[in-house]
């Protein structure tokens, strides 16, 4: 796949969730993005979190389409300035240009700025997409991180106006 190639962003359905949540259970994935559900495993967690995601009008949430299957999900959250984006792409689709064409077209459909994002500082893959679409290294954190189980370092980025 050429990167970004045929990557779109649709409404979430019901029928993507079961996805999602599979997407989830990935012990490596989980350890990249770090700053996880405590327990990824709960399935009557993740339902009552995406069916809070789905009600919430200030949530924008997207799966994400890639070479017409369902690669993941994007979204931006919080109140008003001091709203982030996340992301999740199954890892067997990662380094293909996916989640930086997800986010690209996510930040064109929300045009509000500033917007705020995290990542684990040794997570380059996905602070390189988030270079990519123009967010820049704002700041440093240590934090709890679930998928981890430990104190993780990460870094604060900022896509300004």
């Amino acid at each position: 796949m050429n990167p970004g190639s045929e990557v779109c962003l649709r409404e979430v359905r019901e029928s993507d969730l079961p996805l999602f949540f599979a997407m989830a259970q990935d012990p490596e994935a989980n350890r990249m993005a770090a700053f996880t559900a405590e327990d990824p495993a709960d399935r009557a967690r993740f339902d009552a979190q995406w069916a809070r995601i789905l009600d919430s009008a200030g949530i924008v949430a997207r799966t994400v389409v890639a070479e017409g299957a369902v690669a993941g999900h994007a979204a931006v959250y919080g109140p008003a300035g001091e709203r982030e984006v996340t992301y999740w792409i199954d890892r067997g689709r990662w380094g293909r240009g996916i989640a930086t064409a997800a986010l690209r077209a996510l930040l064109g459909a929300v045009p509000e700025r500033p917007l705020f994002a995290r990542s684990a500082a040794d997570n380059a893959g996905s602070i390189r997409v988030l270079e990519k679409c123009g967010f820049t290294v704002t700041g440093r954190n240590r934090d709890y991180a679930p998928g981890r189980d430990e104190e993780t370092d990460e870094v604060l980025l900022t896509l300004e106006g």
